[in-house]
């Protein structure tokens, strides 16, 4: 009885969080201030090619469906492997998935910022290529990495201290800066569940300093994700 208790138990969990995801509308209130919605200029910093997907595909989805316009700086074509002339090309690729202007989309392959695990990123730097991105095109908000990145990865957190630092010494005093927060490695795997984990989270913390952005388009998430074919490596 105790384990058919449980099934059963997991089982309604499970069906209710497939709900929460595909059928209970977003409601945050991320960049949402105002009415009507004031459109801004939101500038999405990521690493490698692969990033925006893999990890921003749901921020993407928001931003694009209530009309911001989104510009998205890579800061490696992701070479470790040789391979960064293809992986570029998938991230263009992904970027037609996503409804990001190509014209809008700079990806970099800086001689010393090279992809790897092994390579440390100049924060200075980084906080200099932020700063011509931002006063090119007039940016209103960052979205990056936080210093975990994810994943772990030393180049994501080299993005987030990048961010910082241009916030910090240069900003013109009216951007807003935004990190996606890593969770451990139980909620990242536990799937449809974290929903619950997340609000949670959002709910813990002063209105407005925490979204929860939920995924309203999954299938266009995995078909961007498609693109990246060199990456489908990790999967296997």
């Amino acid at each position: 009885m105790g384990l058919i208790f449980i099934i059963i138990s997991i089982s309604i969990v499970w069906v209710a969080s497939l709900w929460k995801i595909f059928f209970s509308h977003s409601k945050s209130a991320f960049l949402n201030e105002g009415t009507p919605l004031h459109k801004k200029n939101v500038l999405l910093v990521v690493a490698h090619p692969d990033d925006e997907s893999m990890f921003f595909s749901p921020t993407i989805n928001y931003l694009t469906s209530k009309g911001h316009n989104l510009y998205l700086l890579c800061l490696s074509i992701g070479n470790a492997d040789g391979m960064g002339s293809s992986r570029k090309d998938e991230l263009f690729r992904a970027c037609v998935v996503h409804k990001i202007q190509l014209q809008q989309v700079n990806v970099l392959d800086h001689p010393e910022l090279q992809d790897g695990f092994g390579q440390v990123w100049n924060h200075g730097l980084v906080a200099q290529i932020i700063e011509e991105e931002v006063y090119s095109h007039v940016i209103d908000v960052i979205i990056t990495f936080d210093s975990y990145g994810v994943s772990g990865h030393c180049n994501h957190g080299d993005v987030h201290y990048g961010v910082r630092k241009f916030l910090h010494d240069s900003s013109p005093g009216n951007i807003e800066a935004w990190e996606l927060v890593s969770i451990n490695i139980m909620r990242k795997y536990s799937g449809l569940f974290d929903i619950w984990m997340s609000n949670l989270d959002v709910m813990q913390h002063p209105s407005g300093v925490m979204h929860c952005l939920l995924n309203e388009h999954p299938l266009k998430s995995f078909q961007a994700m498609a693109e990246h074919s060199s990456q489908w490596v990790w999967y296997t």
